[in-house]
């Protein structure tokens, strides 16, 4: 079946990683979104109209085109925590995340523009933080400072010993795109997915 081209709606290198995985052509572009939550706004809710601006704003830019939003908001009991930035910002969202658990909301969005389907999913998994100590904060922190991810703990690398227990339905999530629902919207659009 014959298709339009793909664009991963997004700058991140982990999202780009994720997507080569299955196989498809695709072109990345980075829209310009803003993140900031609105007021009283609920974490899984920021992440579903995050992903959605992404693919509308490449929509646009490729009016003929399959397009990919994603985003992925932390939730720390109903508050949003996003990406720290800064080693002080992941200090304090890891002595917050220290011994609670925290659901990471990824979001998807894949949508057409030229023929108005759109295709949305939330995938959420829910991350167990160990108690952590400061001396343990401060070696993570010196060793892989995560801080262009959500909640300042990258589980794909050494913040995978921060954690006590993983729970979710797609490991990839976690990473930022959930492929498992990604590769079954392609499949189900002519995608040639394995």
């Amino acid at each position: 079946m014959a298709h339009n081209s793909l664009v991963l709606a997004s700058g991140s290198r982990y999202r780009r990683d994720l997507l080569e995985r299955l196989g498809v052509a695709f072109e990345t572009w980075s829209p310009d979104v803003d993140e900031t939550p609105r007021p009283s706004e609920p974490p899984r809710a920021l992440a579903v109209r995050l992903a959605r601006a992404k693919a509308d704003a490449a929509g646009k830019r490729f009016p003929k085109d399959w397009v990919i939003g994603s985003d992925q908001v932390a939730d720390l009991d109903g508050t949003p925590l996003g990406k720290p930035g800064t080693l002080e910002n992941a200090r304090r969202q890891l002595r917050e995340v220290s011994g609670h658990t925290v659901l990471f909301h990824t979001a998807l969005c894949v949508w057409n523009a030229r023929e108005e389907r759109r295709h949305e999913r939330v995938v959420t998994t829910d991350v167990a933080f160990r108690r952590l100590t400061d001396a343990e904060i401060e070696r993570y922190l010196v060793l892989e400072p995560a801080l262009d991810c959500a909640g300042s703990a990258k589980s794909e690398g050494l913040g995978i010993a921060l954690l006590s227990r993983l729970g979710g339905d797609d490991p990839t999530a976690l990473v930022g795109l959930p492929l498992i629902a990604l590769a079954a919207i392609l499949r189900a659009e002519g995608f040639d997915v394995p």
